[in-house]
């Protein structure tokens, strides 16, 4: 075993045993505690609890904690048992522990509590025919016992330093019609340095938070009236939201991309053809409707109605590619606790495209979508500070894709290929593929170190013939294009949070909302404003984006400059004019940045000062 492979090891035992010693904490605390699960998780562990009634609060952390301490000096040792399952059914019901009876009840009967392998009725019945399993594991320190397969630390001294984090509601084995239990959350680490560094990091995390700065920015805001997961863009945030769609739309150019316009809804058969009404199920939106014989539903993706623009006329093998893109909204029906801000929402706008091609044009193609993300996301800073997956199938769940076993095992050789070609150090990741093909994402993290997508890149052989979309070949026989499902940003909410917390609210200064704010001492200087104004609405940015207009504001209100000021630092304006009398009197402009750096401009050159930023 390597080095690192042993310390994460030790690291996973030791996060395990502090949800142990965490739970035989609140039960000593409140001894009718009812314990749920209480795995490892990134960073830390949780347990699930049920105290009757009782509502744990970050008020109560610190006697936890305390309890926690205690149990620690005392070097309980883990101890490790087993026990007959019929003679574990009847400890837990001896015990009052109602959640490990029903764990307990799933193990005897099926082998296993994994809610993915059990049928949703059947979860915690009893067994009606011979045990799957003989025995059970146990772990036991001090008076705690408890359920469990381990691994554990040798005992409570050796689990390095910890913290409370929060708490939290959690359905019991994720079934929202049982009562909610509460998920209490903790850190651990194998130092209290490392602590102390990992709490630091969540510090800045907070302040980088994009829903936070959503809102000191007023980029976007929620309404329970209109309710969860569908985001309203604020005039400053749909400012952000068209340029991105002006970049991209500029860049798409070099590409031979043309954009397109699909409704919203549409008939449910469109999504049975493509397979998307199995796959998304639940997830779908109905629309009510007068035609009683027609189910319509709100788009959950794109690609099925692009194929039918693509169907409209008879196309050649000199047409292709055809490459058709859109920045349009899909809708899902995310579960709630799924939601997060803009990372994860109901209504998803995307930058969606879909190249039809030839065989023999599959490797161009990816060329130029690759050579396209990197473009874009490098115009933002972004670029770099991403992973590449080379996402397959599941070959174990083959019944849940599209598309035969030859197209698929060649669409993955040729993404494999190709992702080694360009050397996009892509990892292989089984069970992420889309359902009609391999992909490759692009992944990012958000400021809470959540494994994101942005831009994806599919090769589908499955969709055009399902479709039954095709070509006329120079030897004029029919052939069934490919289709490359391709989106350079991805979710343009995901992406605006992502590239907020990674700039902290700093955006670039050709997609800020607002550029410039003209800051003005007193009254008197209101005529030179509009000189200034002249010179402002003559500027025109070129780079990176095109015919990008000055964005600015006056803020000629009775306040003391110091206050106009900060409030242009906090709304994290990039460049602030400051106007007084004696910048009248010499034709000078006094400018100051974002980071406080000061200069003073003859008037004559602010226009191409601007311009060059």
């Amino acid at each position: 075993m390597s080095k690192s492979s042993k310390e994460k090891d030790e690291l996973y035992a030791m996060r395990h045993s502090l949800a142990h010693i965490m739970a035989s904490a609140v039960t000593e605390l409140w001894p009718s505690a009812k314990l749920g699960v209480g795995p490892v998780v990134k960073n830390g562990f949780y347990y699930d609890i049920d105290i009757n009634g009782i509502k744990i609060s970050e008020s109560d952390f610190k006697r936890i904690e305390k309890v926690m301490h205690k149990i620690i000096k005392q070097k309980q040792v883990f101890e490790h048992s087993t026990m007959k399952i019929e003679d574990a059914v009847a400890w837990a019901k001896q015990s009052k522990q109602p959640y490990k009876l029903e764990l307990l009840n799933d193990l005897q009967r099926a082998g296993t509590t994994n809610v993915q392998d059990l049928s949703p009725d059947e979860l915690g019945t009893l067994a009606d025919a011979e045990s799957k399993i003989d025995e059970v594991s146990f772990y036991t320190n001090g008076d705690f016992v408890d359920l469990c397969r381990g691994p554990h630390v040798k005992s409570t001294a050796d689990v390095g330093a910890f913290k409370l984090m929060k708490v939290a509601g959690a359905y019991w084995r994720g079934d929202e019609s049982k009562p909610q239990m509460q998920r209490l959350y903790g850190v651990g680490f194998t130092t209290k340095e490392q602590l102390k560094d990992y709490i630091q990091i969540l510090e800045e995390a907070k302040l980088r938070d994009h829903r936070k700065l959503g809102r000191e920015l007023d980029l976007f805001t929620f309404s329970d009236q209109v309710g969860p997961g569908l985001p309203l863009f604020t005039p400053r945030g749909t400012i952000v939201r068209t340029l991105l769609k002006m970049m991209l739309e500029q860049v798409g150019k070099k590409y031979n991309a043309q954009t397109v316009e699909i409704p919203h809804i549409a008939k449910i058969d469109l999504y049975e053809t493509s397979g998307h009404a199995q796959k998304f199920g639940d997830e779908l939106f109905e629309v009510s409707s007068h035609y009683k014989d027609v189910k319509f539903v709100m788009k959950p993706v794109n690609c099925p109605h692009h194929t039918q623009i693509y169907a409209s006329k008879p196309r050649s093998y000199k047409d292709l590619p055809i490459s058709y893109m859109e920045s349009t909204m899909q809708y899902r029906d995310e579960k709630p606790g799924e939601l997060s801000g803009l990372g994860r929402v109901r209504s998803i706008t995307i930058d969606d495209g879909h190249i039809f091609l030839r065989k023999d044009q599959i490797k161009q193609e990816l060329t130029k979508l690759a050579k396209w993300v990197e473009e874009f996301h490098s115009s933002l800073g972004l670029y770099g500070d991403h992973w590449v997956s080379l996402s397959l199938r599941d070959p174990a769940k083959q019944d849940q894709y599209t598309g035969n076993e030859e197209d698929w095992v060649e669409a993955e050789r040729v993404l494999e290929d190709f992702a080694s070609e360009l050397a996009l150090g892509a990892q292989k990741i089984e069970g992420e593929a889309a359902i009609y093909g391999p992909k490759i994402d692009y992944m990012y993290k958000d400021v809470s170190g959540n494994e994101r997508q942005l831009s994806t890149i599919q090769l589908d052989f499955a969709t055009a013939e399902r479709f039954g979309l095709e070509y006329t070949d120079s030897d004029g026989s029919s052939v069934t294009p490919v289709i490359i499902h391709r989106a350079i940003l991805g979710s343009y909410e995901r992406f605006m949070a992502i590239l907020l917390e990674k700039t902290a609210g700093h955006l670039p200064f050709w997609l800020s909302p607002e550029q410039v704010r003209l800051l003005t001492i007193n009254d008197k200087v209101n005529d030179y404003v509009e000189e200034i104004k002249n010179v402002l609405d003559g500027v025109v940015l070129m780079e990176p984006l095109k015919y990008n207009e000055l964005r600015y504001s006056v803020d000629n209100r009775q306040e003391s400059l110091g206050k106009k000021i900060r409030e242009a630092t906090k709304q994290k304006i990039p460049i602030m004019l400051v106007v007084g009398e004696r910048d009248k009197a010499s034709k000078t402009v006094s400018i100051r940045t974002f980071g406080g750096e000061e200069q003073t401009l003859p008037l004559a050159d602010l226009g191409n000062h601007i311009a060059g930023l």
